[in-house]
């Protein structure tokens, strides 16, 4: 069973994806006229879009992803860039994108903290979203799993190609891993109902 395919986004190859894309860019804009939003802006807007407050850790971590020049905001750029590129990038694209999630002290390795920190914030969302039932792989176990297949020199850590190449040999683990806006359940505004 994939996780997180149960929902959401589900017209994706219909052009309403291409709606929703503009949603978000129109949100952005209406939200933050300056063109700059700040972490604590982010996590607000993420969580009011997904799952509230079980959300807050996930979208911390891509909020960091985002911040390309790690000023402390995500500019218009910085955010249509990498939302475009979730949807419409090569696999391997996403999944460089992927394992910067991941390593969060970005010293281009991923320890096994780095990963369960990021599978915890992400099984939390999913329950609380109901993507996924409450334990069929916890995320400790997903995380032991990923990191058996994964670091093939066993130096406790996975490179980026370690990374790439066990994804694209592993269908189980590319879901896993790869940042799939697709997942992430997003609650469409009410036709003609202004936001907040």
């Amino acid at each position: 069973m994939k996780m997180g395919q149960a929902a959401n986004l589900p017209c994706r190859r219909s052009g309403a994806y291409v709606t929703e894309l503009y949603e978000w860019f129109r949100k952005f804009l209406n939200e933050c006229p300056s063109g700059l939003i700040t972490l604590h802006e982010f996590r607000r807007h993420f969580c009011n879009g997904t799952v509230g407050k079980e959300s807050a850790e996930y979208a911390e971590q891509i909020f960091r992803t985002l911040d390309n020049n790690g000023d402390g905001v995500v500019d218009f750029r910085e955010y249509v860039t990498a939302i475009s590129m979730l949807i419409e990038g090569s696999t391997v694209e996403k999944l460089r994108w992927s394992f910067k999630l991941y390593d969060k002290d970005k010293d281009g390795a991923i320890t096994r903290s780095e990963m369960l920190e990021i599978m915890q914030a992400v099984y939390k969302m999913s329950v609380a979203a109901s993507l996924t039932k409450p334990d069929p792989l916890t995320a400790e176990e997903c995380t032991n799993r990923i990191f058996q297949r994964l670091d093939k020199d066993n130096n406790a850590v996975i490179s980026q190609e370690e990374f790439i190449e066990g994804a694209l040999n592993d269908e189980w683990i590319r879901e896993m891993l790869e940042c799939d806006p697709n997942t992430v359940k997003m609650e469409r505004p009410l036709k003609g109902h202004t936001g907040l």
